[in-house]
């Protein structure tokens, strides 16, 4: 028995462009909570914004190492579908409840103990410490909703049928502005909770958008012709949801750790410096979204053809994936380069951050077009089920390559060495930051180089 995709008579191309805009709009939503979040904690007071940021910093650590592990379920539904095994797919998503629930576990009892994780953050006053404590307790409630609609979310991108996760995402952002609204600020007999009310509104908006995924696949053909059902815990399936998700969960966890980390150590050069740092991150973070649904939707369909033991569709499809990825990638970085001065004034209204954002942005397509390329070559390694081989060849370039080469010739014992490149690149950027985006943009070359190089080899093995 099969069921025919919402792309199933289109060109590749057509299809992953169909399938990769509703990924695209769902990851922007998501990107509304914590602006959402940011926005109105920040009209209460200083200690509840510092709170909401640390505690946001240790969540989304968890949270996106956790969903890593539980997107493991992508290729493997993908293939059950595009074989035709519908029922050994329903199987496959009951087994993934059973893994995101284990995970919540794990992941909410790290986030009780907050004194652990803000023993890194220095002196931080007993106020703060509170609200961290309190905003975290709310997001250990949210986590197991979070990752078992990860599970959902999993399940609608491998059968290509994304549009009823994108319009739960958006329909999820209003719930959050009221929930926002009245828990933060208080009424109706609740009192101001501020950063802790933000946590309960994530709370609440994650469980509704549960319940209306689990509507959805009851409703709606595509998934009903899957069985979709929890079953009993096996040890073999666990075993292989582990096996790649692991290594999976571990590459996300090594690039969002690789900005992270790059954050911290240009604070060294000065508060503007740190500024202009966050723009170029968060402007990087946005456009990433783009090459991640193009690369999303290849694999997915990839997988499934994979699945179906037809080398040559899957071949095909993924060339036509990253096709899309460079034309993307290519217009975003003209983009860049046109806009960045209307982008800098969107960003902030001070001048000495203004300037050294501009300096910065230099770079900007480089990093943007290495990026979508590591991504793509990623995601297509995972469609066959290869993802560990990855994982280590991101450890060594984005981690080795690029941030601990970074660190010893932006701050280390080579501090200076690049400078004058830095310098001819971005002239008039803090010479530290610059030589940290070099040496980021060149970590992502080689991870995408090796990748892409492995993909070759892979390609050249029989299904």
């Amino acid at each position: 028995m099969t069921v025919p995709t919402a792309t199933g008579h289109l060109s590749p191309w057509r299809s992953i462009l169909q399938q990769a805009w509703p990924i695209l709009i769902t990851s922007w939503a998501a990107t509304v909570f914590a602006a959402m979040d940011t926005a109105m904690v920040g009209h209460t007071s200083a200690a509840d914004l510092q709170a909401m940021a640390l505690g946001a910093s240790i969540y989304i650590t968890v949270f996106i190492g956790l969903m890593g592990v539980v997107h493991a379920l992508i290729p493997i539904i993908a293939q059950h579908f595009g074989a035709g095994r519908l029922t050994e797919a329903g199987r496959a998503w009951g087994q993934g409840i059973w893994l995101a629930l284990g995970l919540s576990a794990l992941g909410a009892s790290t986030m009780l103990f907050p004194k652990l994780w803000l023993s890194l953050s220095g002196n931080v006053e007993p106020e703060v410490r509170r609200l961290v404590a309190g905003y975290l307790l709310a997001l250990a409630g949210a986590l197991p909703a979070a990752l078992v609609f990860r599970t959902l979310y999993a399940t609608a991108t491998a059968i290509s049928h994304t549009r009823e996760i994108m319009f739960i995402n958006l329909s999820s952002v209003g719930f959050k502005l009221v929930f926002n609204l009245w828990f933060i600020f208080g009424g109706l007999g609740v009192p101001a909770l501020g950063a802790v009310g933000a946590g309960v509104a994530t709370l609440l908006t994650n469980w509704i958008m549960l319940g209306a995924g689990l509507w959805m696949v009851r409703s709606r053909a595509a998934f009903k012709a899957l069985s979709l059902r929890l079953g009993r815990p096996n040890l073999a399936a666990q075993k292989e949801l582990l096996r790649l998700g692991l290594p999976m969960g571990g590459s996300y966890l090594v690039e969002i750790c690789a900005f992270s980390f790059m954050t911290l150590l240009v604070a060294r050069d000065g508060l503007y410096a740190s500024g202009a740092q966050q723009i170029l991150a968060n402007l990087i973070a946005l456009c990433y979204m783009i090459p991640m649904s193009l690369s999303l939707s290849s694999a997915s369909q990839v997988a499934q053809a994979v699945g179906a033991r037809d080398a040559s569709r899957a071949r095909h499809t993924g060339l036509q994936g990253i096709g899309l990825v460079i034309l993307g990638a290519t217009l975003t970085g003209v983009f860049l380069l046109l806009a960045s001065g209307w982008i800098v004034r969107a960003y902030t209204n001070e001048r000495e951050v203004a300037f050294l954002a501009l300096a910065l942005l230099h770079i900007a397509p480089i990093v943007h077009f290495c990026d979508a390329m590591h991504c793509t070559a990623a995601y297509l390694l995972r469609a066959y089920k290869v993802a560990t081989v990855p994982f280590v060849l991101q450890i060594a370039a984005l981690g080795g390559l690029g941030l601990v080469g970074g660190w010893w010739l932006a701050y280390g014992p080579g501090t200076g060495q690049l400078a004058p490149l830095a310098l001819w690149i971005m002239p008039g950027a803090p010479v530290g930051a610059a030589t940290m985006w070099m040496m980021s943009a060149a970590g992502l070359a080689v991870a995408a180089l090796l990748l892409f190089t492995w993909y070759a080899r892979v390609l050249r093995r029989p299904l």
